[in-house]
């Protein structure tokens, strides 16, 4: 087995962002004007069951009020907020790995649920969803008279 040094950024990038690092005292993206322009996703993991759909979502670093659930025309979109940390003149970051932008996801639901009954929870970085599967709807019988 071969052992590898690890590096967290792109080898590509990495010595001309410790160049700018050094001699700007920020990183690439901050000078770039490109800290704001990114808007990330985050990971999420769906699973169906026998009558709902649990859909998680990962969201590290965030609070309960910092996450929107919305539903509109059978698109659920979540989405998070974060205020950006914000230095005094005299302080800069030697090191800025992440930046707690915010994400939004949407997802297209299946036309088979219950969008009145959804249920979200969130705990140790994860939100939960929870989205009820529709009773199916059985066809009436019914007897036409004869006129």
């Amino acid at each position: 087995m071969t052992l590898t040094k690890f590096s967290p950024r792109p080898v590509f990038v990495s010595p001309f962002n410790e160049l700018v690092n050094e001699f700007f005292g920020r990183d690439i993206g901050q000078l770039l004007g490109q800290d704001e322009l990114k808007r990330p996703t985050t990971h999420v993991n769906i699973v169906e069951r026998n009558d709902h759909f649990d859909l998680q979502v990962l969201a590290p670093g965030f609070v309960k009020e910092d996450l929107k659930i919305h539903v509109e025309n059978e698109v659920l979109t979540i989405s998070a907020e974060k205020k950006q940390e914000q230095l005094d003149q005299n302080e800069r970051f030697t090191r800025r790995e992440f930046v707690l932008n915010g994400f939004s996801r949407s997802f297209r639901l299946p036309e088979k649920v219950n969008i009145d009954a959804l249920e979200a929870s969130f705990a140790n970085g994860i939100l939960k969803v929870v989205i009820p599967k529709a009773e199916p709807v059985k066809p009436k019988v019914r007897e036409i008279g004869i006129a």
